[in-house]
């Protein structure tokens, strides 16, 4: 007979700042599964001493989600997991919990779990686009992936894409899913006096938003491109980017973009908004005549989820993920392709009304329930398996 009781699934914090969308993947997944799959799940979140307390606020507040804060997740225990088989004072916080089954994101617990494990692949960026990691930044994710793998974890995917790359690079595992991110944000967000939050920022009516993080695989230059293109037509457009300006690859990216916007003269024209609040971040798309995500690699785009929500319109790379999920409902650029980028954005401009303010979109809540329903049914057919 399967198990109904609800299942207590371990999860460890992700700050926003190290990564905006895995932190807001979580948000979202928490929000789904307490509205669509009431009593199923109860996620526990292990965050550390040093994690942001606003931050994990942010959690405490979402029905039948527990914070547990404790030092033993202050660091990873990566060569303990290894060598030993097993993460000790982490697997010793779960018993103490009750966890059912563990949800691994960037972490490995050890092979020696002795809980079921979920491991999220978010993308296969260091394989397809390798010339952007350090060889050791390379070889670190590649053996995390590959411990995991071999450790009998059940692979969470965001796209079809992912797994077409899952199937090319690790042939013959089959102990995988796909399971599509979808959001809904919280009315609680969308009270923010929106005229306020534009005269914060000093954003003109109509503008372009850019809410991606300043890693170089993020591809905002084609952006500065489009954007010196406009200017030589005596074109006005502003872009508003948002997001954080360190890349976890180590570079300099951000200060030499910034240096090269300057240069350029384009200051007015991109303009550097900052690490902003959520509820900012959705007053902006709202507002939007549009938004940009010129990324060359995506796993599944929040930045484009969270754009679909409000029924923006959509200026994307023209990636295989991109395509998955806008289909027919975005405009595709190349990723080296500024030319093209500054006819769509003169063109997007002049078709715009002087002034938009958009409500959530019709249907969004079938969208959110399935992914809440296909997440709730991967853990609970990895954790049936196991008793």
């Amino acid at each position: 007979m399967i198990d109904r009781r609800p299942l207590r699934v371990g999860f460890t914090a992700i700050s926003r700042r190290v990564s905006a969308g895995a932190h807001n993947y979580q948000l979202n997944l928490f929000a789904a599964l307490s509205r669509y799959c009431p009593g199923e799940i109860i996620p526990v979140l292990f965050a550390g001493t040093k994690d942001d307390p606003s931050e994990l606020a942010a959690f405490s507040q979402i029905p039948a989600v527990e914070v547990a804060r404790s030092s033993v997740f202050d660091r990873q225990r990566l060569f303990s997991a290894l060598a030993f088989g097993l993460d000790r004072p982490a697997a010793a916080q779960f018993r103490n919990r009750r966890i059912d089954a563990v949800f691994e994101s960037a972490r490995f617990f050890g092979w020696r779990l002795p809980v079921p494990a979920i491991a999220w692949f978010p993308d296969f960026q260091h394989l397809r686009l390798p010339q952007l990691f350090s060889p050791a930044v390379r070889w670190r994710r590649e053996l995390g992936f590959r411990v995991q793998i071999m450790s009998g974890r059940h692979i969470m995917l965001s796209s079809e894409s992912a797994l077409g790359d899952f199937r090319k690079f690790y042939p013959g595992r089959t102990d995988v899913s796909v399971v599509r991110f979808a959001t809904s944000p919280d009315a609680a967000l969308l009270t923010a006096n929106i005229a306020e939050i534009l005269n914060k920022y000093d954003l003109p009516p109509r503008y372009f938003y850019l809410p991606n993080q300043f890693w170089r695989h993020k591809n905002h230059q084609v952006v500065v491109n489009a954007l010196t293109i406009l200017k030589q037509r005596g074109c006005d457009i502003v872009v508003a980017a948002s997001g954080s300006p360190k890349d976890t690859g180590g570079t300099d990216y951000f200060d030499n973009l910034a240096r090269e916007v300057a240069g350029r003269g384009l200051k007015a024209n991109f303009r550097y908004l900052g690490m902003i609040p959520l509820d900012h971040v959705y007053a902006l798309l709202r507002t939007a005549v549009a938004v940009i995500n010129p990324s060359r690699f995506e796993g599944w785009s929040t930045t484009v989820e969270e754009a679909k929500s409000f029924g923006v319109p959509l200026l994307l790379s023209d990636i295989d993920v991109h395509r998955e999920q806008a289909r027919d409902t975005a405009c595709y650029f190349g990723l080296d392709d500024p030319a093209t980028l500054a006819d769509m954005l003169w063109r997007t401009m002049q078709n715009a009304p002087a002034v938009v303010t958009r409500d959530l979109q019709p249907g969004l809540d079938r969208r959110v329930a399935a992914f809440a329903e296909d997440f709730a049914g991967v853990v609970r057919n990895k954790a049936n398996r196991r008793k």
